[in-house]
């Protein structure tokens, strides 16, 4: 399958991304494409886990956040600890899983397994309010292309739509991450203004459009 290539501008953030918050005593690293959950203790790596990650279509979301939530028991599926992260498209986290098999795959709907011995080993480490960073660039890896985005969609990329139209004049609303009504007739205006199909998708030509690829 031949995949046409495109280099990422560094084009990750503006006001409303991502969501910072600030370094307490410990903090976790996820790195995605290494399937790797690094603990750190003032900095300093301390622990290192193996985890499961969200699959292309619906990836796990890129940027820092914290852990605002502690649960247990929510389900077989998901193991015998939840740490929830603070993503405001979705419901998102670290917990334990019912398939061990998934493990340093990309198998999740965009949550981050782990072991359940792990994850319950991780919830006993790492207090409310501990900063996770999830690495990676917001559109995915650099050697596919993005995800094609249309009503309905959630995510960091959508979010980048938002704000990348909300800067052009286009987009009103709150650069939540969510593919509304609203979004879809800001982006018809802009592919009308550029004089492509009005069709409300976001394709390879409105991220190159909206300045994202080269």
């Amino acid at each position: 399958m031949l995949l046409t290539l495109f280099k990422y501008q560094l084009a990750y953030a503006d006001s409303s991304l991502p969501i910072v918050v600030e370094q307490g005593v410990f903090s976790i690293d996820v790195h995605p494409s290494k399937h790797q959950l690094i603990v750190r203790k003032q900095g300093q790596p301390i622990k290192v886990y193996p985890i499961a990650v969200g699959n292309p279509s619906t990836p796990t979301p890129v940027g820092e956040y914290k852990v605002i939530y502690k649960g247990k028991n929510w389900g077989p599926e998901f193991g015998p600890r939840w740490l929830g992260l603070n993503v405001p498209w979705g419901i998102y986290g670290i917990h334990g899983t019912n398939k061990p098999y998934s493990i340093g795959q990309h198998l999740s709907h965009g949550c981050i397994r782990m072991r359940n011995s792990d994850v319950i080993e991780l919830f006993d480490m790492v207090p409310l309010g501990s900063k996770v960073t999830i690495y990676g660039h917001v559109l995915g890896h650099p050697s596919h292309n993005p995800r094609d985005l249309a009503e309905g969609d959630v995510g960091g990329d959508v979010q980048l739509i938002q704000s990348r139209l909300k800067s052009a004049g286009y987009f009103k609303g709150l650069c939540d991450g969510k593919y509304r009504s609203n979004t879809t007739a800001a982006l018809k205006k802009f592919q009308r203004d550029r004089h492509m199909p009005q069709n409300g998708v976001v394709t390879i030509k409105v991220y190159e459009e909206l300045g994202l690829l080269e």
